[in-house]
Parts: structure tokens; sequence; C-alpha cells
């Protein structure tokens, strides 16, 4: 179990920028006047990263985004991704990121992830593609996702590593090395589906006594976990999200968060 003390800092930096350690997911975001509307409304609320990639929504999710937040708030961070599903070759990821550029109406990406390395190029080529763009000052900080320590390694061994997203909540425990790991190094650890998970019978306990919802409770332990944990539930309504940043403010105590161990 890790010793991490009970006050949990709300804060930690991404792409040279201090955001909130909530951000919010993207992968069911289209382009709508209503969904521009609510992407203003959760910066406003406090959101400091907005999560997105090229395939969410068949690149609708990033359009939105450049629609909506174009030019960008200062102390915004929108991080993207390329080369899912066997589509991590040089040619797709260079086209993709170009891509990704004009979608989000930005001539510098904050964060670009891997997606996922692709089991017909090696790791290094793919991110050597994704290296060349960061040179030429198209992309700040560089990302991999669902990976293993191995891979990290391997991969800080051609570009350094800013965050890496994983698979990882109350139930989804696979990452336990890789999140430290993350916190050893000073590597933002962006767990995904952090809120797909019903925990053990004790989170609902804890969330009745303190007043909160189960999901702030969940996301609470996530925050205390590691301190460079950073989760990005999804939602598309503003109440959800004012409520997902609401568990920043949600210290729980050693007992508590041993009990969800």
């Amino acid at each position: 179990m890790s010793n991490q003390p009970s006050a949990v800092q709300r804060t930690l930096t991404v792409a040279g920028t201090e955001v909130a350690r909530i951000g919010l997911g993207t992968n069911r975001l289209t382009s709508t006047p209503e969904n521009s509307r609510f992407l203003r409304e959760a910066v406003e609320a406090g959101v400091g990263m907005i999560d997105t990639a090229h395939v969410y929504t068949s690149g609708e999710s990033e359009r939105a985004i450049g629609e909506a937040l174009s030019p960008k708030p200062d102390g915004l961070v929108i991080a993207t991704k390329g080369g899912y599903s066997g589509s991590g070759d040089p040619e797709s990821l260079n086209a993709q990121i170009r891509q990704s550029l004009e979608s989000l109406r930005t001539e510098t990406i904050d964060l670009y992830y891997l997606h996922r390395i692709d089991p017909e190029t090696p790791l290094e080529v793919s991110l050597e593609a994704i290296a060349e763009h960061r040179e030429a000052g198209r992309i700040r900080e560089v990302g991999i996702s669902a990976v293993t320590v191995e891979q990290i390694e391997a991969a800080r061994q051609v570009v350094p590593i800013a965050a890496v997203q994983n698979h990882y909540n109350l139930d989804e425990r696979g990452s336990e090395s890789v999140v430290d790991f993350c916190a050893e190094n000073g590597i933002v650890f962006v767990p995904y589906f952090p809120l797909r998970a019903d925990g053990p019978k004790e989170v609902r306990e804890i969330s009745e006594r303190r007043g909160a919802t189960p999901k702030q409770i969940a996301l609470a332990w996530l925050l205390r976990r590691s301190p460079s944990m950073l989760p990005i539930p999804g939602t598309l309504k503003i109440e959800h999200l004012r409520e997902n940043l609401g568990a920043l403010e949600i210290e729980l105590a050693d007992e508590e968060y041993a009990a969800l161990f």
C-alpha cells in the first residue's frame, strides 16, 4: 500500500501548465452548440486538462474542442492521441498529427500520446515520428497509453515521456506498478475509465458518511493513491463535471483510504 499522507495536492503541472488534478474525457463529444457551450462552461468551472483523440467520434471530438476553445484559454491543456489500432506507422501518424492540428485549430498540441503500440510497427519507430513533430514545435510533450513499465522505459530512450494513460480505477488494478513508476519518475499518470467501477461496499458507506457521492469518493481515492494521478472522467453534463471537480476538496482519512485499497 502507498504511504501517501492524507493531505492531497489539488494541482500538478502538465505541458508546462499548472492544472487541476481532475480533467475531462471527451470520447463521446460531438460538435453541437450545446456541447460547445458545455466545453466553455467546463473551463470556467475549473477544468484545466481536456483529453481527446483522433479516433473519438470519428474526429468530431477534436473538431468540437477546436470550434469551442480556439483561441485556447490561458491555463488550459488539451491532450490528444494518434496511432490507434494498428495505425502507428510514421505515415499514418504524420497524417493524424496534421489532422489533429487542423481540427484543434492550433499550431502546437500540448500533449500528444501514442494511443496504442502498433503490433506491426516497433514502438521506437512510432515514437521517433512523434518526436520529429516535437522537435519542430508542433507537439509540446509526448505521452503513451496502455503500456507496461518496460515499455515506458523503452519509450524514454527515444523521447521524454511526460504522461502515461492506462486503464485504472477502484476495480481495475492491473497497472499498480505503472502508477508507482510514474510517481517515482515525475510522469503524470492519467487513468482512463476512472469511474467505470463499483469498488468495494465501503465506497457507498464512506460517501454517505461524508455527504458525498460514490463517484467523488472513487476520485478522491485515486488522487490519494498517487501524487502524479490525474483522472479524466468523461461527461457531457456540467452538473456532473462540477460534481467530479468537487472530489478535489475531499481528503480521505487514512482508514478510509486503506478500506478502499
